[in-house]
C-alpha cells in the first residue's frame, strides 16, 4: 500500500524524515509493506511544490544542500504550486497523510493551528511534531480528527524520537498514573550539568551550549522553562485526560542558580535539575515546571547532557524511567515516521 504524504516546513525536521525514508525505504517495504510518496511540499521560507506522482526525494534534498528553494525542483517548467501557501497546498494535494513540522509558536500556537485543521477539514490525517497546536488545543483537534475519522498524531512533541504515547498506547496499556516527572528540556539539562562537572559559571556554560547548537541565540523558551511548561501540559492534558492551559502549571527557569548552589548541592549528595511534573490531585490537574534539589539515588539525577528523561510512577508497574534525546534532526524526524506507520498500520486492516 502507498502512502502519499504531505509535509508542511521542510526544515530540519522534515529533512530528517526525507533521509529516513530514502535510508529505510527498503527496509519499511520488507517489514511493514510500506511504500511512500511525497506529494506536495510546502515551507514559509523555501516555496511550495505539488507533485500528484510523486517527489524524487534524493534530487530534492540535493537542491536544498546547495542552498536553493524547494521551488528550483521544477526550474524552467510550470509550477502551479509557486504561488500557493501552506493552506492552498494542503487544500489542493491528495496526500493521505499531512506532517505539520513548522516552527512552534507556544503564544498563538499558529500557522500550525491552522494547517492541521485545513488538512482535518479536507479528509486528511496530521502528524506533527510541533508543541504549539498540541499545547493549546489538544482536545478540540483530536475530536475533529475523530469526529472525521481521521488520525491527529502527536509523538514528536515531547521527547523527540524517545518514545512516550506511543509507549502508552503499548507497553503500558493498562496502567493508570499516578505522577509524571521528568528532565524535558536538554538545554537546560547541558547548563547545569555544565555549571556541576566543570564548575562553569551560568553565563559560561549558556555560551557554550549556544556554540554547541543546543540553545538558540535567544535562549528565553529553554532556560526560564517556557518548552518545558508546553511539554508538561501536553502529558497533563493527553495521558492524565486534563484541560489545562500553560498559565494553569507554575513554571520557573534555572536562570536564578548560581555556581555556588549547585556546587554546594553536590557537596550534599545532591544534584539541581529542571523538573517538569504533573499528576491529578483531588480532581484537578498540578503541574509545574522549576529547579529541584534531587538525591543522587534518584534516576533522574544520573541524567546528564543534552539527554531528556521521564518517570512514570504508575499502578500496575510502580515507577519506570524512560531516557532518551529530547531533539534532533533524524530523532525527531523518527518520530514523524513512527506516526506514519501507525496511522498506515491501522489504514491497511
Amino acid at each position: 500500500m502507498t502512502c502519499k504524504i504531505g509535509l508542511i516546513g521542510c526544515g530540519t525536521v522534515g529533512q530528517g524524515l526525507l533521509e529516513i525514508l530514502i535510508q529505510k525505504k527498503e527496509y519499511l517495504k520488507k517489514t511493514f509493506d510500506f511504500d511512500t510518496k511525497v506529494v506536495a511540499i510546502s515551507d514559509m521560507l523555501k516555496g511550495s511544490l505539488l507533485i500528484p506522482e510523486g517527489i524524487d526525494i534524493e534530487k530534492l534534498l540535493h537542491l536544498l544542500e546547495q542552498g536553493k528553494r524547494i521551488d528550483a525542483y521544477l526550474e524552467g517548467k510550470p509550477n502551479e504550486a509557486k504561488q500557493m501557501d501552506a493552506l492552498q497546498v494542503i487544500e489542493q494535494c491528495d496526500a493521505d497523510i499531512i506532517a505539520e513540522l513548522t516552527y512552534t509558536d507556544i503564544q498563538t500556537a499558529e500557522p500550525a493551528t491552522s494547517h492541521v485543521k485545513k488538512a482535518l477539514q479536507t479528509g486528511k490525517h496530521v502528524v506533527t511534531s510541533n508543541k504549539g497546536p498540541a499545547t493549546l488545543f489538544y482536545d478540540e483537534l483530536k475530536k475533529m480528527a475523530e469526529e472525521n475519522n481521521l488520525f491527529f498524531r502527536i509523538e514528536g512533541t515531547v521527547m523527540s524520537g524517545t518514545p512516550v504515547f506511543n509507549l502508552f498506547e503499548h507497553g503500558f496499556a493498562g496502567n493508570s498514573i499516578k505522577e509524571i516527572k521528568g528532565i524535558l528540556n536538554g538545554t537546560t539539562n547541558f547548563i547545569l550539568s555544565k555549571m556541576e562537572e566543570e564548575g562553569m559559571d551560568y553565563e559560561d556554560a549558556l555560551k557554550l551550549a549556544q556554540k554547541l547548537g543546543y540553545a538558540e541565540a535567544d535562549p528565553t523558551a529553554d532556560v526560564e522553562g517556557f518548552d518545558a511548561l508546553a511539554k508538561i501540559v501536553i502529558l497533563s492534558n493527553v495521558l492524565l485526560q486534563g484541560n489545562i492551559k500553560p498559565s494553569d502549571a507554575r513554571r520557573e527557569g534555572i536562570t536564578s542558580l548560581c555556581r555556588e548552589k549547585i556546587l554546594e548541592a553536590k557537596k550534599d549528595g545532591y544534584r539541581y535539575k529542571l523538573i517538569a511534573s504533573t499528576k491529578e490531585e483531588k480532581g484537578r490537574i498540578e503541574a509545574s515546571v522549576a529547579p529541584q534539589k534531587l538525591p543522587l539515588s534518584d534516576p533522574l539525577a544520573g541524567i546528564m547532557g543534552a539527554n531528556n528523561a521521564l518517570t512514570f510512577d504508575m499502578d500496575l508497574l510502580g515507577k519506570v524511567t524512560i531516557q532518551g534525546p529530547g531533539a534532533g534532526k533524524i530523532e525527531t524526524g523518527h518520530s514523524i515516521l513512527v506516526d506514519i506507520l501507525t496511522i498506515h498500520h491501522h489504514l491497511s486492516k
